[in-house]
């Protein structure tokens, strides 16, 4: 039942990621230019995504061990992979093309990101937030 509460949480990151990228395109680009604004829009999202965790997680799941949240956040980073993947190949983009989002010398910061998503029900449970 854990796993399908904090299913709720995960389907949040997707309109916050929709709204980050949004945010990197029309903002970010415009200010501080394409090769920063890709590092800087990583940051964020894992912001994002640590907070919105931070915010329902607790919430939604109760008395969660270590394990438990171990649990959510590799669910949470494999659907994530997964998601993105299957957007990218819907959207036309090749598998190379997606395998390079996770290489971050290239500036994308996508590890980052799977990092934060992996690690948020951890840290929560290791500040004793659930």
């Amino acid at each position: 039942m854990r796993l399908l509460k904090s299913f709720i949480v995960w389907i949040c990151f997707i309109p916050v990621a929709i709204l980050n990228g949004g945010l990197r395109e029309y903002v970010l680009v415009k200010f501080i230019g394409e090769e920063t604004a890709l590092p800087v829009s990583g940051i964020l999202l894992s912001v994002f995504i640590f907070l919105v965790t931070w915010l329902m997680l607790p919430r939604l799941v109760k008395d969660c061990g270590m394990k438990g949240c171990l649990a959510i956040g590799v669910c949470w980073a494999l659907l994530t992979a997964a998601f993105e993947s299957a957007a990218g190949i819907t959207g036309g983009s090749t598998i190379t093309e997606i395998l390079a989002a996770y290489n971050p010398s290239t500036g994308n910061l996508w590890v980052l990101v799977l990092a934060t998503t992996l690690l948020s029900p951890v840290l929560l449970k290791m500040f004793k937030q659930i």
